[in-house]
């Protein structure tokens, strides 16, 4: 599939991922346990933000193997991690890797739990459609998160608005942490922030409240084949930001496929219209079966050819597909 913008597409190509490998040499015996690659019970769990994409995998999964019963938790992320450290769950999907403690953890149990990286999301800025601050930089931003701006008349005079109005999908959500570690740069995020019950309250509250603005994973709002997700996009408006000093109008970009491409400094350098999208984040599988059980199955699907097109599809950037710029002629 080729994705056209002003200049330079992206094309991307298929690479090995060695979850293949694994699944299909490994012993099966493990505690008595019965269940293969492709067939049994497990469970699943996952950050609650990639709920739309994660379930059309076990979906697909489950039509080419009929014998396999992935059950997907969706939950906040540190919920996930407690779950797979105490093996409620074989596998789980989160948007960050194991840190220290977690390792830790598993080291205690003697567990060497496998981490792939799957796709690369990105954090979609949405806003209710009258706002007519659809253009923001990383710095407004910022100040909104951090509480340094509270109104809206702050960011661009518009003052009928009133103050901001900030909401997540879920308390100890990946997308609240990653805008504190990685937007706010480690600094606490303002107290006028509240959680909403799930991503689609989210969307709802922002569709409702003029002053709102909302954090959500892209996957939720850019699967044209979705209706759910075309429904969702027509509730609100996604806002275009960029890092970009002193920016013109054609600088600020949406989460979408293209723009979280990572692009070398060479590549920006040759073409100044691209830039890496501010807000992206890798997303991995992370596996704690020391066999080649039906989670590891089920993850080396997610991490292999079928399992990555369905990433493509779906918009987010597939992990283990390669990508390069092919510059296209000027009409």
């Amino acid at each position: 599939m080729i994705f056209p913008i002003a200049k330079p597409v992206y094309i991307f190509t298929a690479l090995a991922s060695g979850w293949l490998l694994v699944a299909g040499c490994q012993s099966n015996s493990e505690n008595g346990a019965t269940d293969t690659a492709v067939s049994g019970n497990v469970k699943v769990a996952v950050d609650e933000t990639f709920a739309p994409i994660l379930q059309a995998q076990v979906d697909t999964f489950g039509k080419l193997y009929p014998d396999a019963h992935v059950k997907m938790l969706f939950e906040p992320e540190e919920n996930v991690m407690v779950d797979l450290i105490n093996d409620k769950v074989k596998v789980a999907v989160v948007a960050r890797e194991l840190n220290a403690e977690e390792i830790a953890s598993f080291a205690k149990q003697t567990i060497v739990p496998r981490t792939t990286r799957i796709g690369i999301d990105g954090l979609a800025i949405v806003l209710h459609p009258s706002n007519p601050d659809s253009l923001l930089t990383i710095n407004q931003l910022r100040d909104i998160f951090t509480g340094k701006s509270t109104t809206w008349s702050q960011i661009s005079n518009q003052k009928k608005l009133g103050d901001i109005n900030i909401v997540f999908d879920a308390s100890r959500s990946s997308t609240a942490r990653f805008m504190r570690d990685s937007l706010a740069k480690g600094a606490p995020l303002t107290t006028r922030v509240f959680a909403a019950s799930s991503n689609p309250a989210l969307l709802d509250y922002v569709a409702n409240h003029p002053n709102a603005i909302g954090v959500v994973g892209v996957n939720w709002i850019s699967d044209h084949d979705d209706p759910a997700a075309m429904k969702f996009l027509q509730k609100v408006h996604v806002a275009s930001i960029t890092d970009r000093p002193n920016p013109q109008p054609d600088d600020y970009i949406q989460p979408y496929q293209v723009n979280l491409a990572q692009k070398t400094p060479e590549q920006l350098a040759k073409y100044p219209e691209l830039q890496n999208y501010p807000l992206r984040r890798n997303l991995y599988i992370i596996s704690r079966e020391a066999r080649s059980g039906l989670g590891s199955g089920f993850a080396a699907f997610v991490a292999g050819k079928n399992g990555q097109l369905i990433f493509q599809k779906s918009g987010l950037l597939p992990a283990q597909m390669q990508a390069r710029v092919v510059t296209t002629p000027k009409r």
